[in-house]
């Protein structure tokens, strides 16, 4: 591995412990924060930013995109899309085994109701990450490392869908931090093993 390499990952895996435990420390102060700043006619809107941000919309979408790549004949955007569709996957995948293990109630949420619904392997009042946003940001994130310009675009997207999971109470901001993270993660290993291929053949056409 290049010196270049292990700087990049040394310093995302700093800067990424230290969002987590930031995170962490600040989860009660934004939580009474939003309790005592929230606005219905906001509140209302930002249900329907949950509603839309979830992963049966992003897959949709995801295979619209796939069809219409694949319709036009384009190979390189095929690909791309397949690889946000399988992102997402492994990210929800992974986000709930980690909800069923922590087990960690939602803001809005007893305890109790947690260890009952645990007991039938629902993640259903289980806070910890944020299914929503570890599914935007590994389905984006692809879009990222493929094409920067469209992916840096798309970037509101997750972030107001985490805005929208912290503001209806259904998650911590260490929920949200987490999921970030994750979804990243999983965006790498996706693009790492499925867009090796295009961005080999793009050095090669440059070169």
């Amino acid at each position: 591995m290049k010196r270049s390499s292990v700087f990049y990952w040394f310093t995302g895996v700093a800067i990424a412990a230290i969002a987590i435990g930031a995170a962490f420390y600040f989860d009660a102060a934004v939580r009474d924060f939003v309790a005592h700043h929230q606005n219905r006619a906001l509140l209302h809107l930002m249900h329907n930013v949950s509603r839309l941000g979830d992963w049966p919309e992003h897959f949709a979408l995801g295979l619209v995109l796939t069809g219409i790549a694949w319709r036009c004949g384009n190979k390189k955007w095929t690909r791309v899309f397949l690889s946000m569709l399988i992102a997402l996957a492994l990210a929800g995948l992974v986000g709930r085994g980690i909800k069923i293990v922590t087990a960690r109630a939602r803001p809005s949420v007893k305890m109790e109701e947690v260890l009952y619904w645990s007991r039938f392997s629902s993640t259903k009042y289980h806070s910890f990450p944020s299914g929503h946003v570890a599914a935007s940001v590994a389905f984006f994130g692809v879009l990222f490392f493929a094409s920067w310009r469209i992916g840096l675009a798309c970037i509101p997207i997750p972030i107001s869908i985490g805005l929208s999971r912290m503001y209806s109470g259904a998650h911590y901001l260490s929920d949200v931090v987490c999921a970030a993270i994750l979804g990243i993660l999983c965006a790498l290993l996706v693009a790492h093993f499925l867009l090796r291929q295009i961005a080999n053949r793009q050095s090669r056409i440059e070169n």
